[in-house]
C-alpha cells in the first residue's frame, strides 16, 4: 500500500503534466489560428507575386501548349503590376518587403524547371490551382478583416483578378488532364 507522501507526489506529477500539456495546447491553438497582421500579409503577398512572376516567365518559355504559355505571360504581367502597387504601399506604410522567393516557391521553381512538354503543363497547372486557392483565401481574409485601410483596399482590389486567375488555372488544369487521358497508347506487339 502506497504511503501518503507517494500518493501526493504522484498526484503532483500528474497535475504538473496535465498543466504542461494544457499550456502547450493553448499556445499551439493561439498561434496556429492567429491571423496575419497587415504587414505580414503585405510581405507574403509580395513574395507570392514575385513567385508568380518567375513561374509565369518559366511557363511562357517552357509551356508545351499555347494555353500554358499565354497563362504564364498573364501571370508574369499581372503579378508584376500587383507587386509594383504593393511596393509603393509598403514604402508609404514603412513595411520592408523581401525580394527573394520563399522555400516553397524555390522548390516549385526547381521542380518545374526540370520538366518539359505535357508533364510541365500538368505540373504548372496543378501548382497554379493550389497557389491561387490559397491566395484567394488569404486576400479574402485581408479584404474583410484587415486593419490597415490601404492594405485592405489593395487586397479588395486585387481579389477579382486572383479569382479570375484561379478560374483560368482550373480550366488549364482540366485541359491538361484531358490531354493526358486522350493520348493514344502505342501498339505493342503481343
Amino acid at each position: 500500500m502506497p504511503t501518503p507522501n507517494r500518493i501526493k507526489r504522484s498526484n503532483w506529477i500528474a497535475l504538473i503534466g496535465t498543466v504542461l500539456v494544457f499550456g502547450a495546447a493553448v499556445v499551439v491553438a493561439k498561434t496556429s489560428h492567429e491571423p496575419f497582421s497587415d504587414a505580414q500579409f503585405a510581405v507574403k503577398a509580395a513574395q507570392g507575386s514575385l513567385a508568380e512572376v518567375q513561374l509565369g516567365r518559366l511557363a511562357a518559355q517552357k509551356g508545351h501548349s499555347e494555353t500554358v504559355r499565354a497563362f504564364g505571360q498573364r501571370m508574369a504581367a499581372d503579378h508584376a503590376e500587383s507587386k509594383a502597387k504593393l511596393k509603393k504601399i509598403a514604402a508609404r506604410e514603412n513595411i520592408s518587403l523581401r525580394e527573394d522567393l520563399d522555400k516553397d516557391a524555390k522548390q516549385s521553381y526547381e521542380k518545374l524547371s526540370k520538366l518539359s512538354g505535357p508533364d510541365f503543363d500538368r505540373a504548372y497547372a496543378q501548382d497554379m490551382v493550389k497557389d491561387h486557392k490559397k491566395d484567394v483565401a488569404e486576400f479574402q481574409k485581408e479584404a474583410s478583416a484587415g486593419k490597415n485601410e490601404t492594405i485592405r483596399t489593395f487586397a479588395t482590389d486585387a481579389l477579382p483578378t486572383l479569382q479570375d486567375h484561379l478560374k483560368q488555372a482550373r480550366e488549364m488544369k482540366d485541359l491538361s488532364d484531358r490531354r493526358i487521358t486522350t493520348v493514344p497508347v502505342p501498339n505493342v506487339p503481343k
